[in-house]
């Protein structure tokens, strides 16, 4: 009838809400700064993550840190006072949108998030037009993100212990 939660795997995803609370990304790109938009930005950094760490020996730790983060999120909807119904929809619309964002970035070739802009213009400004620099701005911030991860040590990371600071 409930399901376990496991307390003591909260370092990642912690340091995840962490990074999606910059306020680059409120103050400087003007992202609404709201629970869809902090769940987004969690998204792309774990997707980062997990794309740069693949490895079958973690599998098995990768999907701990999945269910985990999917586990939080959903705590966080009921928090917000949303219904059963409410809250198994927007769990699925969010599990969509994850494996979109993550289908699209293994898929598409392109190494660099400058080349993405379509895929962050969908996400973070709703394809509109007139958002052209702020979309190149975010396109330097996940690329730095993106290179800033590729040294991290496996271990550091499943800790939650990512310093990133944005240049």
């Amino acid at each position: 009838m409930f399901a376990s939660y496991n307390k003591h795997s909260n370092k990642l995803y912690n340091k995840l809400v962490e990074l999606s609370r910059n306020k680059f990304f409120y103050d400087n790109l003007r992202l609404a700064d709201n629970f869809e938009t902090r769940v987004l930005l969690i998204f792309f950094h774990f997707i980062i993550i997990l794309r740069l760490k693949k490895n079958n020996n973690l599998k098995k730790d990768f999907q701990e840190l999945f269910d985990n983060i999917f586990q939080n999120i959903e705590i966080n909807i009921r928090e917000l006072g949303y219904g059963d119904t409410k809250v198994n929809n927007t769990m699925k619309n969010l599990n969509k949108i994850f494996y979109d964002i993550l289908y699209k970035l293994d898929n598409d070739g392109l190494s660099k998030f400058h080349d993405r802009s379509d895929l962050l213009n969908k996400y973070f400004f709703n394809n509109k037009k007139n958002n052209e620099q702020n979309i190149v701005k975010l396109a330097k911030y996940m690329d730095q993100f993106n290179d800033f991860c590729f040294d991290l040590n496996i271990d550091n990371v499943l800790k939650g212990s990512i310093e990133f600071k944005l240049n």
